[in-house]
Parts: structure tokens; C-alpha cells; sequence
């Protein structure tokens, strides 16, 4: 996709449908239902959304990254 020709408000519109699409299946998930976009297993979401995020920072745009990690925080990092 050429995510260029995209104006600043679609590239944002986008991006907050993936991240609503994201909300939506934790939702289902909350209620032992199955997702109903599967955002998180098909790596095809991961990918536009990160297009959409490399177009936005390069037009300077302010983005909020989308938090794939389910709330769960991120592991600490231990010293080896």
C-alpha cells in the first residue's frame, strides 16, 4: 500500500481503527469469546500499523504507539 498518497487525517483514521479493532478483540477475549479481527494473531495488523507509524513520524505527525503487549508490561531486563 502506498501509505504516502494517504492524507495526515486517513493515515491517523487508520491507525486508530487498528487500535480500536486491538480494544475490540481484548474485549471479546475478556468474555471468553474469540476475537473477532484476530489482531493479535495475524501478523498482518502488526504491519500496517507499523507502516502507518513510519509514515506518521516521517511527516512528523504525533503518534500514540499502539500497546501490543495486552497491558502487560514488558519483562524487566536482568544484568547477565
Amino acid at each position: 500500500m502506498d501509505y504516502g498518497a494517504f492524507t495526515d487525517a486517513s493515515l491517523k483514521m487508520m491507525y486508530e481503527a487498528v487500535r480500536g479493532a486491538l480494544a475490540a478483540d481484548d474485549e471479546f477475549e475478556a468474555y471468553g469469546e474469540e476475537p473477532k479481527f484476530r489482531v493479535r494473531s495475524t501478523p498482518e495488523w502488526k504491519r500496517h500499523a507499523g507502516s502507518l507509524e513510519a509514515e506518521m513520524l516521517k511527516r512528523g505527525l504525533l503518534v500514540d504507539i499502539i500497546d501490543w503487549t495486552g497491558g502487560q508490561g514488558e519483562l524487566p531486563l536482568t544484568d547477565a
